[in-house]
């Protein structure tokens, strides 16, 4: 079998303490682009959310000493250089990166969110003169293309401007990025091989942006070192940096960090709950005497994906399982988004419960109900009749509204939660469990009690 290809890239900036940008961000990016991420250190930041209380760097030899070793032995896709702080430093990259064919995104770190110095006023010529001319691409924000260009940035037009008077000064392709400017949508500003790419997308409103800049110029580097080309490499980090930000975390007082690896996470535990309920499925085509406990309009099984966020993140069946006969039959794959009642009801229960992520609608009558009592289910149940006006006039609200009121009332969340109907409305019972498996499992108790009395 041909080993797969493995796509290196490196990073050359400081060291974050609360691990929201710097090499922090530049690792859990490349980890989310699938590329092997490697570093060389330039500084080691004491830091959190609210400012940086001091920088200590790393001497410069020790500095080429790293990217050197790493270039030898292991080998670059693709380099991106962050903080550098001194020229001395700044002057020990820039010769150990010019001995490489590699491509180089250079994001000219100036100023921390906190205000913080991050580059020394005697380091930006320095930037100019040795790290401009070999940088691939360069990602400044408005405040950083403003110092290097020399230009005030108040307009989109004033972005081309200065990024085409950087381009003057060696770098290959400048994008000056529009996160500072004011307006609803983010429009980044590319100049590359004499035309002008604009690039727009929605701007989040959140104070966890701690990272943003980082996370886009590692973005950059990991698409370039797999092939992409610069406008399609920038386009891509753009989307990936709004998905970090959409996924950002609340944490500490000031600015809280994107999330590089919010969506793979999230992905990851959608598929999660989706595996584990086509399994149940399997396991309730096994269960005898399930088909007498499917409801009028049918069962649904659902799983929820932790940390579930909406609907989006519960798998279900589509169309519902239905009786057929002494059987029943699924009337489509289980898939996100397919159902909206049981589904709801376990979002509702999730908030009292992160664990308990499944649930089945089932008939309800008294000899479910003493069959779970039997069983030793714990039970709480609403009264549908009691729903409040405002509540039935709202699609959907019925059932976390009943929900809510059964764990209220047993003060927590119990195994089984039943109403009796009303007007119209049928009788149900949502049986939950931690997953789909276990849910199967308790119903398959019933059914088995039942199908006994029978007998």
């Amino acid at each position: 079998m041909q080993a797969a290809i493995v796509r290196k890239v490196l990073t050359v900036a400081g060291s974050d303490s609360g691990g929201g940008a710097g090499i922090q961000a530049d690792l859990k990016t490349f980890a989310a682009h699938g590329v092997h991420g490697m570093s060389a250190i330039t500084c080691i930041t004491a830091q959190n959310t609210e400012a940086v209380t001091a920088i200590q760097p790393i001497p410069a030899e020790i500095v080429r000493e790293q990217i050197r070793v790493v270039v030898d032995d292991i080998g670059v896709d693709a380099v991106k250089t962050g903080m550098l702080y001194s020229s001395e430093i700044i002057e020990a990259v820039a010769d150990e990166l010019s001995k490489t064919s590699a491509p180089i995104v250079v994001d000219p770190v100036a100023v921390a969110k906190s205000g913080a110095r991050l580059l020394r006023e005697e380091a930006v010529e320095a930037l100019k003169k040795r790290l401009l001319p070999i940088s691939t691409v360069l990602t400044p924000n408005i405040n950083e293309a403003s110092l290097l260009s020399g230009l005030e940035i108040e307009t989109i037009d004033d972005m081309v401007e200065a990024a085409e008077r950087i381009h003057l000064m060696g770098a290959k392709a400048v994008v000056v990025k529009g996160g500072h400017l004011e307006g609803v949508r983010n429009i980044d500003v590319l100049y590359y091989a004499d035309n002008v790419y604009y690039f727009e997308t929605e701007k989040i409103r959140t104070k966890n942006t701690h990272g943003t800049g980082c996370t886009f110029a590692s973005a950059i580097a990991s698409n370039l070192a797999k092939g992409y080309k610069v406008p399609k490499a920038v386009r891509m980090a753009q989307q990936f940096v709004v998905e970090s930000i959409k996924h950002g975390l609340s944490v500490g007082r000031g600015y809280g960090p994107v999330n590089p690896v919010g969506r793979l996470y999230r992905q990851a535990a959608r598929m999660d709950a989706l595996e584990t309920l086509r399994e149940a499925l399997v396991m309730l085509e096994k269960v005898e005497g399930f088909p007498t406990l499917i409801p009028e309009l049918g069962s649904n099984l659902v799983m929820a994906a932790e940390d579930a966020e909406g609907l989006v993140d519960v798998a279900a069946v589509p169309g519902r399982i239905v009786k057929v006969g002494s059987s029943f039959k699924l009337v489509s794959e289980p898939w996100f988004n397919a159902s909206k009642h049981v589904a709801k009801a376990v979002l509702t229960v999730m908030k009292h419960d992160p664990s308990t992520r499944a649930a089945v609608n089932i008939r309800f009558d008294d000899d479910v109900l003493r069959a779970c009592d039997a069983l030793g289910f714990s039970l709480s149940s609403y009264d549908r009749s009691k729903e409040p006006e405002e509540v039935k006039k709202v699609e959907g609200m019925s059932i976390p509204w009943g929900v809510e009121e059964a764990v209220s009332s047993a003060g927590g969340v119990t195994d089984v939660i039943y109403h009796r109907g009303d007007l119209g409305k049928e009788p149900m019972a949502l049986v939950f469990g931690q997953d789909a498996r276990e849910v199967v499992r308790k119903v398959a108790r019933i059914a088995a009690l039942l199908v006994g009395e029978e007998a």
